[in-house]
């Protein structure tokens, strides 16, 4: 049920139901997480995460914390770019009417004070959850926070890097313009539906510059990549089984018929070794993305890129 408000107007975002607010108020993004057991066993809970620039930082510090604990299925109020009292009075409306845990990112002391002291009135437990890091920071450095809420997205070179680095990602994706795989960071090879290109999409918000290029059988492999000077190469491989299933389902969603080579076992077993003997030959590093999540295998190609870079620059 929704309650009429005066000054509000009720609009659809995603199939669901929100009410915009006059200019200077605030209106969550409100996400219901579930964990795919039976709601009967489900523990369910407001929590409230508070941010003063876009949230990033907040949600997936909670996430990451949530996973540890079973049977939870917290409903997010996302409250995003609060940086005055009066969206503060707002949230804590909200707090009031559905009270649960907040968390939050705020660096302004007296926005800190507002949300804090209306929690406590409130009795609904609130906790900064970047203060400890700040502490720590602050201790080993000698000097305080500059209290700048959202310095981390302003447009600096780090910023412009990623934007140049999605642009040749997308320029260089499944084998597109060989003739530029000299100026990547990373170049990956595998055989098809081995992750590679969201991994380098991935790997490109992060700010590398990712091609990459598809082993497939009888097509030969460009030449550029193996006169590479520049970037790491790193193939990427999986279990036929699990290869077999992922391009079954892939066809299936293109309405496509399953009675090809393309899903055949002992073919793609045959694909499977040729690539593995490729990369063994070129002395090219081997990821199993069998049981891992994109950003697993991000995490372990920016190790091998870093060693990498840290070897070079000890010669």
């Amino acid at each position: 049920m929704h309650k009429r408000i005066r000054g509000l107007k009720k609009t659809s975002l995603w199939g669901g139901i929100f009410w915009a607010f006059p200019k200077g108020h605030v209106i969550p993004v409100i996400h219901i997480i579930h964990s795919g057991q039976a709601s009967s066993f489900m523990t369910q809970f407001h929590l409230h995460l508070v941010s003063d620039s876009t949230g990033e930082t907040l949600q997936s510090m909670t996430k990451a914390a949530l996973v540890q604990f079973e049977g939870v299925a917290p409903i997010e109020h996302i409250w995003t770019l609060t940086r005055t009292v009066r969206q503060l009075d707002d949230i804590l409306d909200s707090i009031e009417q559905k009270p649960g845990l907040v968390l939050y990112t705020l660096v302004n002391t007296e926005m800190r004070d507002v949300l804090e002291k209306g929690c406590q009135k409130l009795n609904v437990s609130c906790s900064s959850v970047l203060d400890p890091v700040m502490a720590a920071f602050s201790n080993f450095l000698g000097q305080e926070n500059q209290q700048l809420p959202g310095r981390q997205h302003t447009l600096d070179q780090n910023y412009f890097g990623r934007i140049e680095a999605l642009n040749y990602t997308m320029a260089h994706d499944d084998g597109q313009m060989s003739e530029g795989l000299n100026d990547a960071d990373i170049v990956l090879v595998g055989v098809s539906r081995t992750s590679k290109t969201p991994t380098s999409f991935y790997l490109a918000h992060r700010g590398f510059k990712t091609a990459n290029v598809p082993i497939v059988p009888e097509i030969p492999l460009p030449q550029e990549l193996f006169s590479l000077s520049n970037p790491i190469v790193v193939g990427l491989t999986t279990s036929p089984e699990r290869l077999s299933e992922i391009r079954k389902n892939r066809l299936l969603s293109l309405h496509e018929t399953v009675d090809t080579d393309y899903v055949d076992r002992e073919r793609i077993k045959e694909e499977v070794i040729m690539a593995r003997k490729i990369c063994t030959r070129e002395s090219w590093p081997i990821i199993d993305v069998s049981r891992r999540s994109v950003e697993e295998t991000a995490a372990q190609i920016i190790t091998l890129f870093t060693k990498r870079q840290e070897n070079a620059g000890m010669r």
